[in-house]
């Protein structure tokens, strides 16, 4: 591979993280490919600040050069995640890996403040911080279910193209997965074939017509169309619906893909126990088997990560058009 092709790789990698991970992500040196992303818990409790820069022969031939600074991480604990991540570049050589190492640096910080947490604590203690979690998730559900009645119009800037389009757009047919249950927890995958951006809403107030569907703790989505006029241009985005950066990891997972004219919206319903990184497993897993069930993944022996012998993922510098949470006003 040559470098040319090296950094159209790289460039593309680049612009996929910083539209994931926003003010996270930061540009140390854009001449010589060097950043910092903010990694954190879910609760904040402990952060490790991740320099990585990308060498020229990177993702072809080497990996990425990274520090991690951690000044609270313990050495054993710095070793064991090197040693992870390092494993994670020998089970994907030659293919994008800096959000793979970013994800297992967020479960490793989530793995250990759990097991930090029944440690140090007493089992009062831990009962009582269950009883606030769940209590805290009951009131988020009741704010869910109250956004049925808020009117958010989207920022016009995002849509400006499509909104002027004088195309009649239809609600598509919406179909369901299979229903996985695990602790209680419920998740529900949909998907739709969309050709238009104004079919977005159309598709939730469908879907939101179904009350269980409206009163679920999380309806999780992303789309990704591709333009009828520009070619290499996308019109995507993702919404969290309160479990954070759920929708962006499905985004990320479509652009892989290159999953296109595209919406899927997973449905879950908390069962009362909680599930750390497997909810976000979950999600991923029922969005990925709806978009291999109707045909929107090219090749199903791909492995985790861009892959450089199909179809690259694009990502055209000032021209992909994200809108990341967002909601729609659902009557």
């Amino acid at each position: 591979m040559s470098a040319d092709e090296n950094q159209t790789l790289q460039d593309e990698e680049i612009e996929a993280l910083a539209a994931i991970y926003g003010d996270d992500w930061e540009v140390v040196d854009s001449e010589s490919r060097k950043y910092h992303i903010r990694i954190s818990d879910e609760k904040l409790k402990n952060a490790i600040l991740t320099e990585v820069s990308f060498p020229p022969d990177y993702p072809k031939t080497a990996p990425p050069q990274y520090i991690l600074s951690a000044p609270w991480l313990l050495r054993d604990e710095k070793t064991n995640l090197e040693g992870s991540l390092a494993d994670i570049y020998c089970e994907n050589i030659g293919e994008s890996i800096i959000y793979l190492w970013v994800e297992k640096i967020r479960e490793f910080l989530q793995e250990r403040n759990e097991l930090h947490v029944k440690a140090d604590t007493t089992a009062e203690a831990v009962i009582q911080e269950h009883m606030l979690d769940r209590k805290t998730e009951e009131e988020d559900e009741i704010l869910d279910i109250d956004f049925l009645n808020v009117q958010e119009k989207p920022d016009k800037c995002h849509f400006e193209e499509q909104e002027n389009s004088s195309d009649d757009v239809n609600c598509p047919e919406i179909h369901h997965g299979k229903s996985f249950v695990d602790r209680k927890s419920v998740f529900q995958g949909h998907i739709a074939s969309i050709s238009h951006t104004k079919q977005v809403k159309l598709v939730l107030d469908s879907l939101c017509q179904s009350k269980k569907i409206a009163a679920a703790t999380h309806n999780i989505y992303a789309y990704r169309i591709s333009s009828k006029d520009k070619q290499d241009v996308f019109y995507q985005g993702c919404e969290d619906d309160g479990e954070t950066q759920a929708g962006s990891r499905m985004l990320h997972l479509m652009q892989i893909v290159d999953a296109c004219n595209v919406i899927v919206v997973v449905t879950r319903w908390y069962g009362g126990v909680h599930l750390g990184p497997d909810r976000f497993k979950h999600i991923n897993n029922c969005a990925r088997q709806l978009l291999d069930e109707h045909g929107y993944i090219q090749s199903k022996n791909e492995k985790k990560g861009p892959k450089s012998n199909k179809r690259r993922t694009s990502f055209p510098i000032q021209e992909v058009v994200v809108k990341k949470n967002f909601k729609y006003d659902i009557k």
